[in-house]
């Protein structure tokens, strides 16, 4: 007997929401280390600071995603 198992849409979007969320506290964290540095770029910053943006706006999306709408 076969055990293959498919995931559903809400078992990938979750697994991709947690992988989003892991790469916005790692860019939390990166940021935070340059900003400590006083030889700090100016522009990696505001990159990173773009690229932790971009990633909340997806994980707001993927959130949205996976809660059911509630019909008051």
């Amino acid at each position: 007997m076969n055990a293959h198992h498919e995931m559903s849409h809400d078992e990938i979007a979750r697994t991709r929401l947690a992988v989003l969320r892991r790469e916005h506290r790692d860019l939390d964290e990166a940021i935070a280390a340059l900003s400590d540095q006083s030889l700090t770029h100016s522009l990696t910053l505001q990159r990173l600071k773009k690229q932790k943006l971009a990633l909340k706006d997806r994980i707001a999306r993927l959130e949205d995603e996976l809660t059911p709408d509630i019909i008051a």
